[in-house]
C-alpha cells in the first residue's frame, strides 16, 4: 500500500491513495485507486474497486459503490450517490492512443443519485437531487429533481413530489371560484364552466370573474415530443394559468423544494401558477395542446432559469416578511 492521504483518512491495506487532497473522515476500501491530484472531500465512502483519475473532484459525504471509474473531467458535488458499476465517460469519440486537448466535463450536482449500471455520456449535467434509474443510458442533461429511466433516459417523474388528482366534474358545471391551494406550493386548480350535448362540448369563462388576473398575453404549446421537458423556470412577477385543450401533460408546481404534480387532461380544468413558482411541464401526449394565459407581457428579466438562483431569491423574499411573501402569491410559512 502507498498512501499520501492524511492520517485521519482510512485507506484499506489493499487500497492505493496517491492524492494528498483527501479530507478527514473519508474511507477508501480494498482495490480502490486514487491518482495524484484527485480532490476528495470529507466523510466520503469509496468502495472496493473504485478508480479515480487525477482531475476528478469529489465533494463531501459522497458514496461511490464498487466497480465505478471516475475519469478526468468528472465532478461529483456534495451528497452524491453513485451505484455499483455505474459508468462515466469523458470522450465522445475515443480512439486508442489519441487524446482530446480537453476532456468533456461531467457534473453531478449535489444530492443526486446514479443507479447501478447506469451509463453517463460525456459533458452532461445531472441536476441537483435528480435520480438516474438503474441501467439508464443518459444522453442529455438531467433536470433538477428529475427521475430518469430507460435507454435513452427520459423523465419519468420528479423526486419528492405530491401527485394531485382531479375528481370527476359534472357535464354541466356551475362557475366555481378558485379551489383551495394544494399542499404548500400555492398552486390552485380552477374548474371552468363546461357544457356537453349532442352537438359537442363547450368550455367558457368570464375573465374578470373566473381568473385570478386579467391576461396580458397568451401562448400555445403544441407538437412537443413526449421525451421533452418544458418550463423549468420561475417568474418573479408574472402569474399564469395553464389549460390543456387537447391530450394531456403533467405539470409540476414547486415552491422552495415543495412540489406538487398535476395531470392536465381536460379543457375544463386550469392550473393557476403564482409568481415565484418554479414550473415544469413534461410527458406531453402526441396530441397535447397547452394554452398558457399570462398576467404580464413578455419580459426577459422576469424569468429565473437557474434553480439554485430561484431558491436563493425565494429565501430573500421570505426573509423580507409577510408583505414580500404575499406579493409573490405565496403562503406565509409558520
Amino acid at each position: 500500500m502507498v498512501t499520501s492521504a492524511a492520517p485521519s483518512v482510512f485507506v484499506h491495506p489493499q487500497g492505493l491513495c496517491e492524492s494528498e487532497s483527501v479530507v478527514a473522515g473519508t474511507r477508501i476500501w480494498a482495490f480502490a485507486h486514487i491518482l495524484p491530484g484527485a480532490r476528495v472531500g470529507c466523510d466520503c465512502n469509496l468502495c472496493d474497486g473504485v478508480f479515480v483519475e487525477g482531475e476528478v473532484v469529489i465533494g463531501d459525504r459522497v458514496t461511490v459503490k464498487c466497480g465505478v471509474q471516475l475519469w478526468d473531467g468528472v465532478t461529483l458535488e456534495d451528497d452524491v450517490f453513485v451505484g455499483p458499476n455505474a459508468t462515466f465517460t469523458n470522450d465522445q469519440f475515443p480512439r486508442s492512443g489519441i487524446h482530446p486537448e480537453h476532456y468533456a466535463r461531467t457534473v453531478v450536482r449535489h444530492g443526486a443519485s446514479i443507479g447501478a449500471n447506469a451509463t453517463i455520456l460525456p459533458g452532461l449535467v445531472i441536476g441537483a437531487n435528480a435520480m438516474v434509474g438503474a441501467g439508464a443510458v443518459v444522453t442529455r442533461d438531467v433536470p433538477t429533481n428529475a427521475i430518469v429511466v430507460g435507454n435513452p433516459a427520459r423523465v419519468h417523474g420528479y423526486a419528492s413530489t405530491t401527485v394531485v388528482k382531479t375528481g370527476p366534474i359534472a357535464t354541466i358545471a356551475p362557475v366555481k371560484p378558485l379551489l383551495p391551494r394544494t399542499g404548500a406550493t400555492g398552486a390552485r386548480l380552477l374548474e371552468l364552466t363546461s357544457a356537453t350535448d349532442m352537438r359537442g362540448s363547450l368550455v367558457a369563462g368570464e375573465v374578470a370573474a373566473e381568473l385570478p388576473f386579467v391576461p396580458a398575453r397568451f401562448f400555445v404549446v403544441y407538437d412537443v415530443p413526449s421525451m421533452e421537458v418544458r418550463g423549468e423556470h420561475a417568474h418573479r412577477l408574472c402569474e399564469q394559468v395553464l389549460v390543456c385543450l387537447s391530450g394531456s401533460v403533467k405539470a409540476i408546481a414547486d415552491v422552495g423544494g415543495v412540489r406538487s404534480e398535476f395531470k392536465l387532461d381536460r379543457p375544463d380544468i386550469g392550473l393557476y401558477m403564482p409568481s415565484m413558482t418554479w414550473g415544469t411541464q413534461y410527458r406531453y401526449t402526441d396530441n397535447a395542446v397547452l394554452l398558457v394565459l399570462a398576467s404580464l407581457p413578455y419580459q426577459a428579466d422576469d424569468y429565473i432559469r437557474d434553480y439554485d438562483q430561484y431558491l436563493s431569491e425565494l429565501a430573500v423574499l421570505r426573509a423580507s416578511g409577510p408583505d414580500g411573501v404575499l406579493a409573490a402569491g405565496l403562503r406565509p410559512t409558520s
